[in-house]
């Protein structure tokens, strides 16, 4: 037994030697690991070769008051800014920020390819920051639209713009949030949040998905401090539509109007009216003449439901009326003095802010 033991040892005492003697003079005997090229990369480089072309950069001239002046003298200085556009139409199109626009006393548009244009402006629309402008050089590249009903928390977007004057920059982010809203930014809020830079001189540029569709309009992002990062807004694209299709039809946007002014209940002042969760405005006050009024709604009356659609917040209230044609009749389940009542007004034309 001892003797198989050593005769095994030694075989193999011999044959790692005799290897070992192979390898030093024959390596290119060993196994070479098998190269397939390299590794694939993530990026998204064609998402932005589809969109970049058709984000432009804005400069705009403004005559403001010089604040050094001394105070009994009255003197104003220009002041340049910059800004983002995106060509939504080869017709020449293109959509910005109101904010990037109102007041200025002189609007250039540079293009992707270099060229220089003054646009028209066709119109704006202030209760949710977008304007639309209009370049006649001939056929431009326009955008491809894509769906921001289908965006999901996680999605990865691109934002695309001229921060700080530095055209044809990108950043890249996720969707961090949907419907956002209580900003008081602008009336109308159903913002996309993206952790994607957004800084100043990005305001009216895009927010593109991995496919270099258009999903959105970069507007602001969320400065109350310093420490404050990673926080953007876009107007989603499928609300972007609809504007900008009202504004080319009526050089406006036309929205419905109930006359009222509503707040959210608490739900402590829920429970004291008996409501369920999630279920009930209240009337703050209604403009005299307007349709609530000639309705006979009052102060302190509670809706419950507009047109068979429960209603939760104020912010879905002011949806719903808006999006109601002026004319249209709006049927209102309230509460009032503990007893359920059906309201039927006509909604009018919602006044535009000057």
């Amino acid at each position: 037994m001892k003797a198989a033991f050593a005769f095994l040892l030694q075989s193999i005492v011999v044959g790692l030697a005799a290897a070992f003697l192979v390898v030093l003079v024959r390596p290119d005997l060993l196994p070479v690991a098998r190269d397939d090229g390299p590794a694939e990369l993530l990026s998204f480089a064609d998402a932005v070769e589809i969109s970049a072309p058709s984000v432009a950069s804005v400069y705009t001239k403004r005559l403001v008051r010089d604040s050094n002046a001394p105070t009994e003298q009255t003197r104003f200085r220009i002041s340049t800014s910059y800004a983002s556009a995106v060509i939504i139409d080869p017709d020449g199109y293109l959509v910005t920020n109101y904010h990037g626009v109102a007041e200025a006393a002189e609007i250039r548009v540079q293009l992707s390819d270099g060229r220089i244009a003054e646009p028209e402006i066709i119109g704006w629309d202030p209760e949710t920051d977008l304007a639309l402008l209009k370049l006649d050089i001939g056929d431009l590249p326009a955008v491809r639209f894509g769906s921001s009903a289908n965006l999901r928390i996680g999605d990865v977007v691109l934002a695309i713009g001229t921060p700080y004057g530095l055209s044809k920059s990108v950043t890249q982010g996720i969707v961090s949030a949907t419907g956002r809203s209580g900003l008081n930014l602008v009336t109308f809020e159903n913002f996309i949040q993206t952790d994607a830079a957004i800084n100043a001189g990005n305001s009216g540029g895009a927010l593109v998905n991995t496919r270099g569709e258009l999903v959105g309009i970069n507007t602001a992002r969320l400065d109350e401090d310093a420490n404050t990062e990673g926080i953007s807004f876009a107007v989603p694209a499928d609300l972007v539509r609809g504007v900008v299709d009202q504004i080319k039809q009526h050089g406006r946007v036309i929205r419905g109007w109930m006359g009222m002014v509503p707040d959210d209940l608490t739900d402590s002042e829920r429970d004291l009216r008996g409501l369920e969760p999630n279920v009930g405005i209240i009337v703050l006050s209604v403009h005299e003449g307007g349709p609530a009024a000639i309705a006979g709604l009052r102060s302190d009356d509670v809706i419950l439901s507009m047109n068979g659609e429960v209603i939760a917040d104020k912010r879905q209230a002011l949806l719903i009326s808006a999006s109601t044609n002026p004319g249209d009749p709006v049927e209102l389940v309230i509460l009032r003095d503990g007893e359920r009542q059906t309201v039927t007004l006509a909604a009018a034309e919602r006044p535009e802010i000057p």
